[in-house]
């Protein structure tokens, strides 16, 4: 997963507003208490960080992917 689409993600789950917020706020322990956001600049893979944060917010498997998944080219 690319960091462009771990943005389109957040964007498209949880709402452009909101998925910023999610991203500089909400500390995850599984990333070593780091947000979304730390953890990212600390290198950690955006693929990582965003299962983390699925898992944090409850997000069911079935919209974790977004909204017109299957997306054709989408690294997973």
């Amino acid at each position: 997963m690319r960091y462009s689409d771990f943005w389109e993600l957040m964007d498209d789950v949880f709402g452009s507003s909101y998925a910023r917020t999610l991203a500089t706020d909400q500390v995850l322990g599984v990333l070593a208490d780091r947000t979304a956001v730390q953890a990212l600049a600390d290198g950690v893979e955006p693929r990582t960080v965003w299962r983390a944060l699925c898992d944090a917010m409850e997000v069911p498997e079935h919209r974790r992917w977004g909204s017109d998944q299957p997306r054709s080219g989408r690294r997973r």
